[in-house]
């Protein structure tokens, strides 16, 4: 076998709304040349500029029950009053081709895709530096109502008390230690001996008299 070979990871990458999550997973995928991005399916309604297929599968709530229940997901959780979701298909593939897979997802759909794909799974949950500074980054956004904040900063420390159920816990303190630090969670990652296939018949070869 092909001592490059390996079998694929999936990266998740989950935090409270306004901890940064967004920011470090771009950075991630403009420096990490073989990581790209899972593309959800979700119920909400597309954003200005965003594509289908490329930020989202958008699909009505039927459709969306119907890939659920037809085992098309590997996760699918209740965000905000709506549904998000993995399609199997596309992870499937890049896992096999060696491929690793950005997820941006919350604790919910951590649990489920680790569920459904036992061993492809690292996991890392950012933390804010305080509740204070989490909210002051939340209004400076200025895209929400002060009800909408409110509601989002309930919504984090429910998603916070959830921190044990990740593999890695950073607090973003500063943005660019936080990429520097899920790189050197990727990158070990990638050399584990299961992710490693060819690796028994190369030792056989050391261990050969």
């Amino acid at each position: 076998m092909n001592r490059n070979s390996r079998r694929g990871l999936c990266l998740v990458l989950s935090a409270p709304s306004g901890a940064g999550k967004s920011s470090v997973g771009r950075a991630l995928l403009e420096r990490e040349p073989e990581l790209r991005l899972s593309v959800s399916a979700t119920t909400r309604a597309p954003r200005p500029g965003e594509q289908e297929g490329v930020h989202y599968f958008f699909r009505s709530l039927q459709q969306f029950e119907a890939m659920e229940a037809s085992g098309e997901m590997l996760e699918a959780a209740n965000v905000f009053g709506r549904r998000y979701g993995t399609p199997r298909a596309p992870v499937q593939e890049a896992l096999d081709a060696g491929r690793d897979v950005l997820f941006d997802i919350d604790w919910q759909g951590h649990l489920l895709l680790r569920r459904a794909l036992p061993g492809d799974v690292v996991s890392v949950f950012l933390l804010p530096p305080s509740l204070e500074e989490l909210e002051r980054r939340l209004h400076g956004r200025g895209q929400d109502s002060p009800e909408e904040i409110a509601r989002r900063m309930q919504a984090s420390r429910d998603e916070i008390s959830h921190w044990a159920d990740f593999d890695h816990v950073l607090v973003n303190h500063d943005f660019h230690r936080t990429v520097t630090e899920v790189r050197a969670v990727l990158h070990a990652a990638r050399t584990t001996g299961a992710r490693q296939p060819w690796l028994p018949n190369f030792i056989d070869t050391l261990l050969r008299p």
